[in-house]
C-alpha cells in the first residue's frame, strides 16, 4: 500500500475500495482527527451506525476482543468501520493483530488506526502498517506558515479566499492551535456567505483577532534589510510572547529561501516550498534582489552565534536580538550600500 498524501485520500475516498486498513499518524492531532471523520463519513451508512461503527482506544482494547470485532461482517450494510485511537497503546500481541489485518483485510471491513508514533521509535509495528496499510503523514504545520495553510484551507473547504493579511491577523490573534483556528474560519466563513473573500475588516468584526504585532511582517524586515526598524519593534515582538530562539529559528528559514532563490531562482524556491507555503514566493523574490550569496552566508553565520548565544545564557533574549540586527545592519546592511 504504502504513504498517501491527503489529496490521494480525498480521490480514494470518492472510489471507496471493498475493504482497506488506514494508517493515520503524525503530530498534527488536529489533522489526524479530521482526516478520520472524512472516512467514517465516507463508509458508515447512518440508518446502520449502531450496528457497523465502533471506535476505541488502543490501551483498552485486548488482542482478542480485537480479533472478534474485526472478523465480525458488516450488519445489512456495506462496510463495518472500526477507528482505533491512540494505536501507539495497544499491547504486543494486539498489534500483531492488526499487522495481519492490514496484510489481507476482510471483506466489507475499513480499519483506521491513529497513532503519533513516539519520538526516536523503531518499533516495527508502524513500519508495517507504513508499508501494508494506507499510511498517511500527518505534520505538524510550522507556526511560520500557518497564514498560507490557513488560506489553503479555506478555500478547500469553504471556497473562499482569505486575504493574506486577514490569515496573519487571524494566527496572530488566536495562535498555533489549528482546531481553533479552523473553528474561527469557520465563523468567518458563515459571515461573509455569498461573498468570495474574508478581509482584514471581516477577522475585526468577527473576533477582534488583530495582534499589535505581525510576527510575519517581522521577519519581511528582516529579509527587506530594513533592520532599523526590525530593531525598533523588537520589544513589541517580545512583549507579545515571541522568544529569542523561535525568532532565530523563523529568521533563519527566511534567510535560507532568500538563498535558495539567489541560487536558482524563483523556480527552486518553488520546488522547496510546500502548497501552503508559496503564497511566500513573491515577496522573498522580490527581497532576494537586495541579497547576494556572501551575504546570505554572513547572515546565517550571525544567526547560528546568536541561537548559541541564547542557548548560552550569557544574554538575554533582547539583548542578543538586538546585537544580531546590529550586527546584520553592520555587516550586510553596510555591504550591500557599498555595492
Amino acid at each position: 500500500m504504502g504513504q498517501l498524501s491527503t489529496g490521494k485520500l480525498a480521490a480514494l475516498l470518492a472510489a471507496p475500495p471493498a475493504a482497506a486498513v488506514f494508517f493515520l499518524h503524525g503530530e498534527e492531532e488536529h489533522l489526524r482527527d479530521e482526516a478520520a471523520t472524512r472516512i467514517v463519513d465516507a463508509f458508515v451508512d447512518p440508518a446502520t451506525r449502531d450496528f457497523n461503527y465502533d471506535q476505541l482506544r488502543g490501551a483498552d482494547l485486548d488482542a482478542e476482543a480485537l480479533a472478534s470485532i474485526i472478523a465480525t461482517p458488516p450488519l445489512m450494510a456495506t462496510y463495518r468501520v472500526l477507528v482505533i485511537r491512540d494505536a501507539q497503546g495497544l499491547s504486543a500481541r494486539a498489534r500483531e493483530v492488526v499487522e495481519e489485518t492490514a496484510g489481507a483485510a476482510p471483506p466489507g471491513l475499513i480499519l483506521v488506526v491513529i497513532a503519533q508514533i513516539p519520538s526516536g521509535s523503531k518499533a516495527k509495528f508502524y513500519t508495517t502498517l507504513q508499508q501494508r496499510a494506507l499510511s498517511v503523514q500527518f505534520s505538524a504545520v510550522d507556526p511560520l506558515d500557518l497564514p498560507g495553510w490557513l488560506s489553503e484551507h479555506a478555500a478547500e473547504k469553504h471556497g473562499v479566499e482569505l486575504e493574506l493579511d486577514a490569515a496573519r491577523a487571524l494566527v496572530g490573534g488566536v495562535g498555533n492551535q489549528l482546531g481553533i483556528l479552523t473553528s474561527e474560519l469557520e465563523k468567518l466563513a458563515a459571515y461573509v456567505e455569498g461573498r468570495p473573500r474574508i478581509s482584514l475588516d471581516d477577522v475585526r468584526a468577527v473576533g477582534g483577532y488583530v495582534p499589535r504585532v505581525d510576527r510575519w511582517a517581522w521577519f519581511d524586515l528582516v529579509t527587506e534589510k530594513r533592520f532599523p526598524e526590525a530593531l525598533r519593534t523588537l520589544p513589541d515582538m517580545l512583549a507579545a510572547g515571541e522568544n529569542g530562539v523561535g525568532i532565530v529559528i523563523g529568521a533563519s528559514t527566511q534567510i535560507v529561501r532568500v538563498g535558495l532563490v539567489i541560487a536558482g531562482g524563483r523556480e527552486m524556491l518553488e520546488r522547496e516550498l510546500k502548497g501552503y507555503q508559496r503564497f511566500l514566493a513573491s515577496r522573498l523574490v522580490s527581497a532576494a534582489r537586495a541579497w547576494k550569496a556572501d551575504e546570505v552566508d554572513l547572515a546565517i553565520g550571525e544567526l547560528l552565534r546568536t541561537d548559541r548565544l541564547l542557548k548560552s545564557a550569557s544574554l538575554n533574549d533582547r539583548q542578543a536580538l538586538e546585537e544580531l540586527l546590529l550586527r546584520l545592519a553592520e555587516g550586510v546592511g553596510t555591504r550591500r550600500n557599498a555595492a
